[in-house]
């Protein structure tokens, strides 16, 4: 109980540290009972698992979506919790205090967070304490047990910066090159979703092992559905209902397919738990889905607002978006069809025992 009440100093009361570990293991898709359970291992992790957290060519999105999450406060649960040794955003020291710090913490059995994605080309780039950021991930990367890429740039792909002149490229790839086994777990958003951090972090502390991840080393409890499948405007889909006129009222709320959304061939659980405290996500506020979770975004899902010219319909081959219904057979084909697509496309097919020519 001593855990607890560092807790209530801060004010987060046990109902709301029961309430957070209830939604969490929903999230992960648990049994209830593992409730009690996951709440000891988060107590005892208050004064357990020290954590550095390194950024690269980011824009500080991530942290600033982690820290701004709220009911309760996961700075408070989960950055105390978690001993968070080293961030160069939100640690006091800066210089020479802040080096001494890092190293000071290598020393440790630690978690390596990683935050923006790495220049592999040169060394001039992303220079940070004097020496190249790639450098110190490496470095880094080899002593951590286990390694958690927060946020699109520092997943497969680099995210925006992957597609500029850097060479950058996310921490598997590094990782690859250097022949660095530790574990890794992408954890891709633009930026990283705060319920994603929290869920992955607690199921590794209960369990001392990663989640089960899927091709692209995501944790299937966040990025094992389509959002195409829950999406609120599936109805219109299935309707061939698509927004052609965004100043049009009567089409305000038509699938938005035809304007760039990328829900059809994005896993992510965006649709189920939104952001903000639930306040809301992309596609409700009126956006298109930009494919923010998948692998190399942002360089192959761009332009954002651009719809995309031709998909691949299993066993039809080559579709052009603005006749695919007709070519289908069918609105509700349509909806089959795309979900197709992105199942085969994940390699999701041949892990049931299906052809991806069916």
């Amino acid at each position: 109980m001593g855990n607890l009440n560092l807790l209530n100093a801060k004010g987060v009361s046990r109902r709301d540290f029961m309430k957070l570990i209830g939604a969490t293991i929903a999230a992960l898709g648990l049994p209830e009972l593992f409730v009690p359970q996951a709440a000891n291992a988060m107590e005892q992790a208050l004064e357990k698992p020290p954590v550095i957290w390194l950024e690269g060519m980011d824009c500080t999105g991530c942290t600033e979506s982690t820290i701004a999450s709220l009911n309760p406060s996961a700075a408070e649960l989960i950055l105390d919790m978690i001993s968070l040794r080293y961030h160069e955003t939100i640690m006091a020291g800066s210089g020479n205090k802040s080096e001494e710090a890092y190293q000071e913490a290598l020393k440790d059995n630690f978690i390596l967070v990683v935050e923006g994605s790495v220049p592999s080309k040169e060394d001039r780039y992303c220079m940070v304490g004097g020496k190249p950021f790639r450098k110190t991930l490496i470095e880094a990367a080899q002593k951590a047990r286990v390694i958690i890429a927060v946020g699109s740039c520092a997943s497969e792909g680099g995210g925006i910066p992957g597609a500029c002149a850097t060479g950058a490229v996310g921490v598997s790839e590094i990782l690859k090159a250097e022949g660095i086994s530790t574990p890794l777990i992408n954890l891709p958003c633009c930026p990283v979703k705060p319920t994603t951090l929290m869920g992955t972090i607690l199921y590794y502390l209960t369990y001392q092992k990663v989640p089960p991840l899927d091709q692209q080393n995501r944790p299937l409890a966040f990025y094992g559905t389509l959002l195409h499948d829950n999406c609120p405007r599936r109805g219109h889909f299935e309707n061939g209902e698509y927004l052609t006129d965004w100043n049009d009222p009567l089409q305000k709320e038509y699938c938005l397919i035809l304007k760039g959304c990328k829900g059809p061939k994005t896993y992510t659980d965006c649709a189920q738990v939104w952001w903000n405290d639930n306040t809301n996500f992309c596609i409700n506020a009126g956006s298109p889905c930009s494919g923010c979770s998948e692998k190399n975004f942002y360089q192959e899902f761009s332009p954002l607002y651009s719809k995309q010219e031709n998909f691949k319909l299993p066993g039809i081959g080559q579709v052009n978006a603005d006749t695919v219904g007709k070519t289908v057979g069918g609105a509700a084909a349509v909806g089959i069809g795309v979900h197709l697509i992105a199942t085969a496309a994940s390699g999701r097919l041949k892990k049931q025992g299906h052809k991806e020519d069916m």
